[in-house]
């Protein structure tokens, strides 16, 4: 590698990368600086959604760029008013404030919920969450995740947040005392291993906190706009939730997140919440232009199609290899190994020749599947092609 173009050694390290370099990428393709392309199923951890520069997004963000930039958050602008018209329209909620990364966006997500329940429930502020659960980098949202370890890295952690099990009703219901505000949960744990909770837990829950009068706020940064194949995963159990919060997808890769809420719920007042990026209008042009296209006609319904093809080939291999069979929704997926292989698989993919393949394993004995929503079945079929070799190799 040429460390005088590309001076890696001067980034702060935070986890093991790889020396290579990418450059540039087209839709589900990425090419690194030595001209090696490699076959993207993780697009950024699910942030990619219409795989690498989509031309509708570079055609927004040019356009916006020779507009407007950033105003400041103090005045409303043009595209942050579009975008957010477009989400109420096509989800339950009524209001929204725009943030820059799904961390954010859960950060202002327990704010708000502890100035409802300071509101309305006695000054109200613990807030159930899940084991294995992800929420983010910050302090609280670290504190509000159950990822195992993560008490310790930064401790002491922020209080409020007991961990239930997820799909397990009675363990959620045990929690709740005079102190509880809300109950959070990802529909999908993403980081956890591609687990949904499952129609009926969705539907208990629901019923619990209204039984109680607390919240419910969904995590859909990772399983949201359009991953889950319906555009959000909350849809899936015919519930309404009272708070979402989104990132990753809603940005097709450039930088934004929001926070939803119910008209009720939202009671932020002046000083309480803000960012000096957040709602600027240059993302949020690029996030009208992925929502506009994850909402045109079929364009879900090819997502679920696609997720049924993925689904498919999983199984099949799972079969054919004598795994444990797959779990997921849309093209948000997992293929269970049985055994601890996922990051030798992972490491294989890579380095194959002549073309690579991109592929996550978010725990040792599975692969987590992230591709583009318009991933095409040729391309499925080629990923699959490539892994069954990598199988071969092992």
């Amino acid at each position: 590698m040429n460390f005088n173009e590309y001076p890696i050694e001067s980034l702060m390290y935070i986890t093991n990368r790889p020396e290579i370099v990418f450059t540039h990428g087209k839709g589900s393709w990425l090419y690194d600086n030595n001209g090696k392309r490699y076959l993207d199923f993780i697009q950024g951890w699910a942030v990619n959604s219409l795989g690498h520069c989509n031309d509708g997004m570079i055609e927004a963000l040019n356009k916006q760029a020779q507009l407007l930039l950033n105003p400041s958050p103090a005045f409303y602008n043009g595209p942050m008013a579009q975008l957010a018209g477009l989400l109420t329209q096509h989800s339950c909620f009524d209001k929204v404030f725009f943030a820059n990364s799904g961390a954010e966006a859960n950060e202002g997500a327990i704010k708000l919920a502890r100035k409802w329940g300071k509101k309305f429930r006695d000054g109200a502020f613990e807030i159930i969450t899940f084991d294995h659960s992800f929420h983010g980098r910050t302090l609280a949202t670290m504190s509000a995740s159950g990822k195992p370890g993560w008490d310790t890295i930064y401790a002491p952690q922020v209080p409020g947040f007991p961990k239930a099990d997820l799909n397990d009703i009675a363990s959620v219901e045990k929690l709740i005392n005079a102190k509880t505000v809300a109950v959070m949960l990802e529909p999908i744990q993403g980081e956890g291993g591609v687990i949904p909770a499952t129609r009926e837990f969705m539907q208990q829950l629901r019923a619990l906190t209204k039984q109680h009068n607390l919240l419910l706020i969904v995590d859909e940064v990772q399983s949201g706009c359009g991953r889950a194949g319906t555009l959000f995963a909350y849809e899936l159990s015919g519930i309404e939730p009272d708070i979402m919060t989104l990132g990753k997808g809603i940005g097709g890769g450039v930088p934004l997140a929001a926070l939803l809420a119910k008209a009720d719920i939202a009671v932020f007042e002046p000083g309480d919440q803000g960012g000096t990026y957040n709602g600027n209008p240059l993302m949020t042009a690029v996030g009208y232009s992925v929502i506009s296209q994850l909402t045109a006609p079929g364009f879900l319904e090819g997502v679920r199609a696609r997720g049924e093809y993925l689904r498919a080939k999983l199984l099949e291999l799972s079969e054919e290899r004598g795994f444990e069979g797959e779990r997921g929704e849309g093209l948000l997926r997992a293929l269970l190994l049985g055994k601890d292989i996922g990051n030798q698989i992972v490491e294989r993919a890579r380095v194959m020749q002549p073309d690579g393949l991109l592929l996550n394993a978010a725990r040792p004995n599975l692969l987590r599947f992230m591709p583009a929503l318009n991933v095409t079945n040729e391309e499925i079929d080629q990923m699959m092609a490539m892994l069954r070799s990598i199988l071969d190799t092992l």
